[in-house]
């Protein structure tokens, strides 16, 4: 069995070489021409998996190690009766975790208090129902947008777009799609960008294309938003004047914990299992954190010392000095630069690693909802 799988899925070679010969490939490397006598594709988000590219190949099963399947034409393999599996939830907790600490690091820079402020949260899945939690247990008011969650569940309280978009912090954590009733492509456009209040956080780590970025741009100096995108369109070539703008910018790397991503290789290798028949083990033991104990020393919540317990976990300052490095390259380089970024991704663990030292009974619960061990 030939399996043609991108080398940025954490122990791709070591994991599906059980199952027969594996080729690791950048994902912008893997076309029609290597697939000719694959069985097995293994993608994440940037190879675009449709007709053009499987269309007399022998590939029978493919898997998607990521949580969003926009780049993957559902449609067409269904036609084709090929297998399909992804991802979803393999990453949730890195997100929200990179949600809080993207907030907190804006509010400590701009000495924000997050006392009686207000969220709105659209897209309340497996990403989305994390962050209410987080922002619930740090006093958030939260409103929950997501209307195919609403109809399923009409008894629990959800929140229009445009009530939503009248919060102090915005969030995004949708999945993109061109149509229906549901359709999420440019769900934040020109005419709703108009409405928001000045000041607000707005945070996307959904897709790009959720948010109109010329339209954002327009905006972000008349309103004074503080913005946080770690997804962009028209990736791996963002606008550079965008770019420039933002507060916050990475490289789409949001879900990019170790956790994360062996998780996602987890539920593709056990899918794969399921497809062929096969009972292969594998072992994913992780490697422990080192110096993981961490000391809070306020009795409250405080913005600024959260922030700064938090960057060292994860320092999103320096992810934000990498990136915007592309803004003096030419073209070519930028979209091998981005695509590095992704590529050499330093390692980023979770906060269930951690270990926080506090005297305060009443952060010690918060700490423990979001994850920390606690001493």
């Amino acid at each position: 069995m030939k399996i043609i799988i991108d080398e940025n899925i954490a122990f791709a070679k070591e994991a599906f070489s059980l199952f027969g010969n594996v080729v690791c490939l950048s994902g912008r490397d893997i076309t029609k021409e290597v697939l000719k006598d694959a069985d097995v594709l293994i993608v994440r988000s940037v190879t675009q998996v449709n007709e053009e590219l499987l269309n007399n190949t022998s590939v029978k099963f493919v898997g998607t190690a990521t949580i969003g399947t926009d780049h993957i034409d559902l449609n067409y393999l269904k036609s084709r009766n090929i297998a399909f599996a992804d991802a979803k939830g393999c990453n949730a907790y890195a997100v929200a975790e990179y949600f809080l600490t993207a907030l907190l690091k804006v509010c400590s820079d701009y000495k924000i208090t997050l006392q009686d402020k207000s969220i709105g949260i659209t897209g309340v899945g497996n990403v989305g129902s994390k962050v209410v939690k987080f922002s619930e247990l740090i006093g958030l008011k939260v409103l929950k947008n997501d209307p195919p969650l609403q109809r399923e569940n009409p008894n629990e309280k959800f929140y229009s777009l445009d009530e939503v978009l009248q919060c102090d912090i915005i969030t995004l954590h949708v999945p993109l799609t061109f149509e229906g009733e549901d359709k999420t492509y440019h769900l934040l456009n020109e005419q709703n960008l108009e409405r928001l209040k000045n000041d607000v956080i707005l945070i996307n780590t959904s897709r790009g294309a959720v948010i109109d970025n010329q339209a954002l741009r327009k905006f972000i100096n008349q309103k004074k938003l503080k913005v946080v995108l770690d997804v962009w369109e028209n990736e791996p070539d963002p606008d550079l004047s965008l770019l420039e703008r933002v507060k916050i910018a990475t490289p789409h790397i949001a879900g990019y914990s170790l956790e994360g991503k062996v998780n996602g290789t987890v539920m593709i290798f056990n899918a794969l299992n399921n497809f062929l028949g096969t009972d292969y083990k594998f072992d994913f033991s992780l490697p422990e954190v080192r110096n993981n104990l961490l000391s809070y020393t306020k009795y409250e919540f405080d913005e600024e010392e959260f922030n700064s317990l938090l960057s060292r976990i994860y320092d999103i300052e320096s992810d934000t000095l990498q990136m915007k490095k592309m803004l003096y390259f030419d073209k070519e380089d930028r979209i091998k630069y981005f695509d590095n970024l992704r590529k050499y991704y330093p390692l980023r663990r979770e906060f269930n690693n951690y270990l926080i030292q506090t005297d305060s009974e009443m952060m010690k619960e918060i700490f423990k909802g979001l994850r920390f061990k606690v001493m």
